[in-house]
């Protein structure tokens, strides 16, 4: 009964957290090591209300989503936000990441981000501030599937750095 009762629960959590009005602000990060292609592969989810309220702050107040409408030059600004506010460390050395593009999934803006040539990985460090400087109460849950352990995260405005040691 219990475990009918959490399954209840996170169903119920995981519909309301990604209504179009949503009062909890949450942002999660799927991180795959595909060895065998020796890459990194990470999926940013994020509210499309929230990125588009940001990049209206940010970088051009007209900007607005809507049915099949990508507004002009987004793929430019979300690429340079998303350098900005994600960092990366693999064994230690910071490392860059490409920027692949995003796609819509209803109110959700998925995020796609790549890392390629990583022969093996010791460490895994991500400083992730996406929509810290929007919303205070910004939590951003991180997600990983390295080295075949799966790891949760939940980076604040206090805390926004995760480490991982696989040695």
């Amino acid at each position: 009964m219990k475990f009918f009762k959490a399954i209840i629960l996170f169903c119920s959590l995981s519909f309301f957290a990604f209504e179009t009005a949503h009062d909890y602000y949450i942002s999660t990060t799927q991180i795959d090591y595909i060895e065998e292609k020796q890459s990194v592969q990470i999926t940013s989810r994020l509210f499309l209300s929230d990125i588009e309220s940001l990049l209206r702050q940010r970088y051009d107040k007209d900007i607005t989503f809507g049915e099949e409408l990508k507004p002009k030059n987004v793929d430019t600004y979300i690429e340079s936000y998303l350098h900005e506010k994600i960092s990366i460390k693999i064994n230690g050395e910071k490392v860059n990441f490409t920027f692949l593009g995003e796609e819509y999934d209803y109110d959700i803006m998925k995020c796609y981000i790549e890392i390629e040539d990583v022969k093996s990985i010791d460490s895994f460090e991500i400083t992730n501030t996406v929509l810290f400087d929007l919303i205070q109460e910004q939590q951003n849950i991180i997600k990983t599937k390295i080295n075949s352990k799966q790891k949760s995260f939940i980076l604040t405005i206090n805390d926004p750095k995760a480490v991982l040691n696989f040695n």
